[in-house]
């Protein structure tokens, strides 16, 4: 019965995101010793299920790119510091029947979002406000590399401008291969399942104070990330430091 409570309040305050690998991680870092197995018999008796959904894959040729830039990190090698790779992309979320962008820009090294823009147009400013907002709360060193897919909105001339001034290196993703930018990917899948899937936003405004409080609030400082550990991205860093 105790385990049950406390599966169930981790649930709850995770807001169904969580699912048996990550309640059972949550469990262990609260001192309680239990199998993985068996925090996942009590919620299927418990009628609990994560918030999932299948990965949407985009369809061939929605997107052109420009032939020019390489891949500077064929290998997809995660760093092993802070603010040495980054990694960014746009996504696409609908407010009834107008579409937003919402541009972010992630740290590779501690999967923390640096950076966000939403905006009902898909533009070099977008992207480049984006970047300008995860330069002045990072201040990188140099020898930062920034990772994007082939997008015109990051090969526009007053984007590699900046880039050029910031002393950012630009690596491209591969023409027609997403898992090249496979990190971006899945925190926009995550994102979806986890906080836009069956939910109804009226206005812009809704959808930005939605979008802040799961990144800024919940992605960046609770939710536990297997790829680092079982940690939050800020805890990574605190950790590391």
């Amino acid at each position: 019965m105790e385990l049950r409570f406390h599966i169930k309040r981790i649930s709850d305050e995770n807001e169904g995101r969580y699912g048996s690998p990550r309640i059972w991680k949550a469990l262990l870092k609260q001192g309680f010793q239990v199998s993985r197995k068996r925090v996942a018999r009590l919620m299927q008796a418990m009628g609990l299920i994560a918030r999932v959904t299948k990965v949407t894959y985009r369809a061939p040729g929605l997107r052109r790119f420009l032939a020019s830039g390489q891949n500077l990190r064929p290998d997809g090698a995660v760093p092993h510091c802070k603010d040495k790779v980054w990694v960014a992309d746009v996504t696409y979320l609908k407010v009834k029947k107008q579409w937003h962008y919402l541009s972010v820009i992630m740290d590779l090294y501690s999967r923390r979002i640096v950076g966000w823009s939403l905006d009902t147009k898909r533009t070099t400013e977008v992207t480049r406000r984006t970047l300008m907002t995860a330069i002045r709360k990072r201040r990188p060193s140099e020898g930062l590399m920034l990772h994007t897919d082939r997008g015109v909105e990051y090969r526009g001339s007053e984007y590699q401008k900046e880039l050029q001034r910031q002393g950012i290196e630009h690596s491209l993703s591969r023409p027609g291969k997403c898992t090249d930018n496979a990190h971006m990917e899945s925190f926009f899948h995550s994102m979806k399942a986890e906080l836009i899937r069956n939910m109804t936003f009226h206005t812009a405004e809704d959808l930005k104070y939605a979008l802040a409080r799961y990144i800024n609030d919940y992605y960046n400082r609770k939710r536990l990330h297997s790829g680092i550990g079982y940690c939050s991205p800020i805890e990574y860093e605190r950790i590391a430091a």
